[in-house]
């Protein structure tokens, strides 16, 4: 699974849609991936995985809760070649947070650094390099039911141009607002991700 990939596929919403003919896969293709980047920007995240481990740039900052120096990092849901490194030296003293991120299927989005590490990471900007295969190990039910929810709205946008969807003669009409539907906000409200140093 690539990084920020579609999290559904055609045939999904084909059949979440009740389409059964190819007439309009294009169409479909493009709302599953219109609406897969909708949940990801309306939850500050992405649900992919790299294919391998690579290096990214962070900053560290002093966590006044914690008393300790931490680093804010990409979602990240597996150790594997995971190193953090500064232009001193490697860190190795240092948990993943929160300590309870992989119990309950979500990742880790930070590492705070042991008090008794040899050294700290500086707090200049970009200073610290993490090393790891960034992402989500399996997409979220959840997500993949909101992406298919903004996905048929998607699709069905191309009945109201005009971003107004129903009849005002029957009493349902509807404005179609720019922005995720709002049951969709509600199935993605758990995995909102807010960045910014405590």
């Amino acid at each position: 699974m690539p990084w920020a990939p579609d999290y559904v596929t055609t045939p999904e919403l084909k059949a979440y849609l009740r389409i059964s003919d190819a007439v309009d896969d294009v169409q479909v293709a493009l709302a599953v991936t219109g609406a897969s980047r909708a949940v990801d920007r309306a939850t500050n995240r992405q649900f992919g995985l790299v294919a391998d481990p690579e290096a990214r740039k962070y900053t560290a900052y002093w966590d006044a809760g914690l008393r300790r120096y931490a680093v804010d990092v990409d979602d990240l849901m597996t150790v594997v070649g995971l190193t953090i490194a500064t232009e001193d030296g490697a860190i190795t003293d240092y948990d993943l947070k929160p300590a309870n991120a992989a119990v309950e299927s979500f990742p880790w989005t930070r590492f705070v650094v042991k008090p008794e590490a040899p050294f700290k990471p500086p707090l200049t900007e970009d200073a610290v390099t993490v090393t790891a295969q960034y992402g989500w190990t399996t997409v979220p039910v959840a997500v993949k039911q909101a992406t298919l929810l903004q996905a048929a709205r998607f699709f069905k946008r191309r009945d109201a141009p005009f971003g107004v969807a129903g009849s005002p003669e029957a009493g349902s009409e509807m404005r179609l607002l720019a922005k995720v539907d709002p049951d969709v906000a509600v199935v993605l409200g758990p995995y909102q991700r807010w960045w910014g140093a405590a």
